[in-house]
């Protein structure tokens, strides 16, 4: 699989990753041998890159990572974890204490002296304007409980200033075929930085895969079912923020593009892995099905520009006049 830098970290990452909050919560149930097992068809397939948070089933995702990198020493996987979630969403609680406390629980999750990269998990707007908070984080660098640090973001706005500290290796950020506004400003921004770009949500909670109706359903516990709205965190996180009916329709026609011998979700992916700028992609999977189909799309040859140009005549035509302004 072809490798890029991770921006300020200086590690080289697979282009596609593995994003793991299927394996926690909130996808419905997850049993632990088919966690376990997408994580191996993941490595077995090229991938070096897994992305977690501490707050996906509250530590499981981590803990499950963890268990397989002790069994499996050959394995040479970048972890990206991220933290601040799991408290009340105010900004004072950025705090250096909290980051001490938060990255120890990592650690002892993943079972791991130091973490490769700590990010900022969406955490309210004005900390990533605080002073206060990058200090911190340089302390943890300092204090070896994590090598790097970056943010996940979710708004463009919120990246660009993030992008601004010297410290922040990388920014992660949903960046897919029906949410475009990342690259006007971000992707050129961070690339004139030297920051690393983590593109999450790519497939748009699976809409882009084309194998949605409007009649599809999903469990209770799913956030595809009970965060539709926002109910329950940014509305983005949940088909990428555009209402299901229509994504619906507009997924149909985004698979008609996808070439000869690839899917809809693997156009998808490969979209992404293309756009300057971007250093990897974070697909989650279910299955070890999934994980083993999204690491191929890293080997699809470069979409032409008359597909490049007809995802972005559908974002306009059919996204754009109702979400953009939103982000």
């Amino acid at each position: 699989m072809e490798q890029r830098v991770l921006g300020r970290t200086g590690r080289s990452v697979g282009v596609v990753g593995l994003g793991t909050w299927q394996l926690g919560a909130d996808w419905g149930d997850v049993r632990e041998e088919d966690a376990l097992a997408v994580l191996d068809a993941s490595v077995e397939a090229g991938v070096t890159l897994f992305d977690t948070a501490d707050v996906y089933g509250d530590g499981r995702s981590e803990r499950l990572i963890g268990r397989y990198l002790k069994g499996r020493p050959d394995a040479e996987v970048f972890v990206a974890t991220k933290f601040g979630r799991r408290v009340e969403q105010r900004p004072e609680h950025y705090n250096l204490a909290n980051f001490r406390a938060w990255s120890d629980r990592s650690r002892s999750n993943l079972g791991v002296d130091r973490l490769d990269l700590v990010q900022l998990h969406c955490p309210p707007t004005p900390v990533y304007s605080s002073d206060e908070v990058y200090d911190a984080l340089d302390t943890l660098v300092a204090e070896r409980r994590i090598a790097a640090y970056g943010v996940s973001v979710e708004t463009c706005a919120e990246a660009l200033t993030a992008i601004a500290r010297p410290g922040v290796a990388s920014v992660q950020i949903i960046l897919n075929a029906f949410r475009l506004k990342p690259l006007e400003e971000v992707l050129p921004a961070a690339a004139a930085a030297g920051v690393g770009i983590l593109a999450r949500v790519p497939l748009a909670s699976g809409l882009l895969s084309g194998r949605y109706t409007a009649q599809t359903g999903f469990a209770a516990d799913d956030h595809r079912t009970y965060n539709r709205h926002g109910e329950s965190f940014d509305q983005g996180e949940t088909f990428s923020g555009v209402d299901f009916e229509t994504g619906v329709e507009a997924a149909a026609a985004f698979a008609g593009l996808a070439p000869a011998g690839a899917t809809a979700a693997q156009t998808a992916l490969r979209w992404v892995v293309q756009q300057p700028g971007v250093t990897a992609v974070i697909p989650g999977a279910r299955n070890p099905g999934q994980a083993v189909a999204n690491a191929a799309a890293a080997e699809l040859p470069a979409l032409p520009d008359s597909t490049l140009a007809a995802v972005r005549d559908l974002y306009e035509a059919r996204i754009r006049p109702l979400v953009h302004d939103r982000w």
